[in-house]
Order: structure tokens, then sequence, then C-alpha cells
């Protein structure tokens, strides 16, 4: 798969989920908002899994699992662009160990939602909310583990604001998710099945905003071929690599000639305070006590002045 193309995954992955998700509700909807076999006694709004238990359950099965593994290759396909240098490389071992829990995380969240979906809770309902809540509890681990792994990246690399964005987003996420996984328990549990189910669905709308959002992660390495990765362009400014030319480089080299004689040595002071050309030319042209003028042939070069000549002698 193309660097480019990453983004693509969380992408593709959110549409999949919110598809099913509106699919189900207009199923519901256009039947009449039917009360099905697994809905308690005063409940006229239906849970997911009520819908899902019917007859579209083939399509609750297959859209989730969809939605799981492409999501969970976004996990995957985040860790190796990082490990690649494509996007900004850990700088810790912790930061790695983060990293591969909140994979591990993400894995268990998806088994839990594919479980979910094949014990329905029409016939295997104790294992159904089992499963649901290896599901919620999953995946906000692994939204932990990323969010604290990025929370350690964005100390190094200040200059990247996307790893702040992608740190405050999946924040966001745990804190709304809880919240509403809270009041979802509480009503539940005091038989406000409609209110519940209202909680449900918000909380299942609020996980496709959480998968959407790692196409974020995505787009610094979405890169043309010509450019460096973080890795190579970090390197370079350890060695010390070849710094950018300014203009005027070429002008100044091909001026710099004497008695017909290219250089590329740019002017510097000598140690004793003077500007040099880089040339010697067989003159000490640093040493003090001697005076300079232009030469002959019109450049702007300075050298001795010649000694006078001795006066002649009759023998």
């Amino acid at each position: 798969m193309l660097v480019a193309s990453f983004w693509v995954v969380p992408i593709f992955s959110s549409i999949v989920w919110m598809a099913m998700l509106i699919t189900m509700l207009v199923y519901w909807s256009t039947k009449g908002h039917p009360i099905f076999p697994t809905m308690a006694n005063g409940q006229t709004i239906a849970y997911i899994s009520d819908i899902g238990a019917q007859n579209l359950k083939p399509m609750f099965i297959a859209m989730s699992a969809v939605t799981v593994v492409t999501f969970n290759l976004a996990f995957i396909c985040e860790r190796y662009l990082r490990h690649a240098g494509k996007l900004a490389p850990n700088t810790s071992i912790w930061q790695k160990i983060y990293s591969l829990l909140s994979i591990i995380a993400a894995i268990v969240g998806a088994v839990g939602l594919i479980l979910l979906t094949i014990f329905d809770n029409y016939h295997h309902s104790r294992m159904h909310n089992i499963c649901l809540a290896i599901f919620i509890i999953g995946y906000i681990v692994s939204a932990i583990f990323i969010c604290w792994e990025y929370q350690r990246l964005g100390i190094h690399y200040r200059q990247h604001s996307i790893l702040r964005i992608s740190f405050w987003v999946k924040l966001a996420f745990i804190i709304a998710e809880i919240c509403l996984c809270i009041v979802f328990g509480v009503t539940q549990k005091y038989k406000y099945w409609n209110v519940a189910a209202v909680f449900e669905w918000i909380i299942a709308f609020v996980y496709t905003w959480y998968v959407l959002s790692f196409f974020i992660d995505f787009l610094p390495a979405v890169r043309g071929k010509h450019h460096q990765s973080y890795q190579t362009e970090m390197q370079m400014a350890e060695e010390g690599g070849p710094q950018p030319r300014t203009m005027g480089d070429g002008a100044a080299e091909s001026q710099q000639y004497f008695r017909g004689q290219s250089a590329n040595a740019v002017p510097h002071v000598n140690g004793n305070g003077r500007v040099t050309d880089g040339y010697t030319n067989g003159y000490a042209s640093g040493e003090p006590g001697q005076n300079f003028y232009p030469n002959a042939n019109g450049y702007n070069k300075q050298y001795p002045k010649p000694e006078a000549p001795l006066p002649s002698r009759n023998f």
C-alpha cells in the first residue's frame, strides 16, 4: 500500500460504520417503529442490538467486522509509519510500549464487537452484554494508551502541532465516551429503557467520529516523492549535512579569480585581522607593516607593494 493512501483507511472504516447505523435507523423508521421481541416492557425506542438481531443481522455482522478490522489496520499502519520515519518517530521505548498496548486493546475491542453481533441479545442475552462491555472497554483503553503516546511525542516534537490536535481529539473521545457509558449504565440499571437506547445510539455515533479522527495522524505521511522523511531530516541535521545555497553564490564564485586562476574559497579574516581571499600567490598577505594596492589586471585584489630597486654602481 502506498504511503499516500494510508489516510484512506480510517475514513473508509468510519464510513462503513456510519452507513450501517443510518441503514438500521432508516429500516426501523420505515417499518413504523416496530416493537421487537427483544425490547423490554414500556420500551419504544429500539437499541442497535434490537434491530441487529432481526432481519438485518447479516449486515450487522458483516459491516461491524469490516469496520473494526480496517480500523485496527489503521493502528498497525500508524505504528509502521512511525517506525519507518514517515511520521515523527518514537523517542523512547515506553512510547513504543504504549503504541503496542493500544493495538492489543483495539484488537480485544474488535473481537468483542464481532462476537456481540454474532451472539445477539435475542438468543444469547448474557453473552451479548459481556461482549458489549469488552467492545467498549477495549477501545477506551486503546484510546488511553494512544493518547498517552501522543502526549509524550508532543513534548519532544513541539513543532508538530498535529500531534497536539490528535492528542486533544482522542482525549475528548475518552472523556465523552466514559461519561456517556456511565449514563447508559445507570439508565439501564434503573430501567429507563428509552433513555438508555438514546444514549447507546449517541455512543455509537461518537465512536464514528473517533475512527474518522485517525486520518489526521496520517496527514504528515502524505508527502511528495521528493520530500524527505522525518528520520532523514533528523539524520542530516545531526551529521551536519549540506546547507541550502543562498542567492548570489554563483556570482561570487565566478568573480573569484586571480591571475587567471579560479577559486572557490570565500573571503575570511586571518589571524592578523586582515581580509584575505584564499590565495597566497607567493606573498604573505597578512604580514603587518605592508602596503596593499590593486593589481595591474584590474581585479580588486591586494598584494604587497614591491620594494624599490637597489641603486646601480659603476665598477
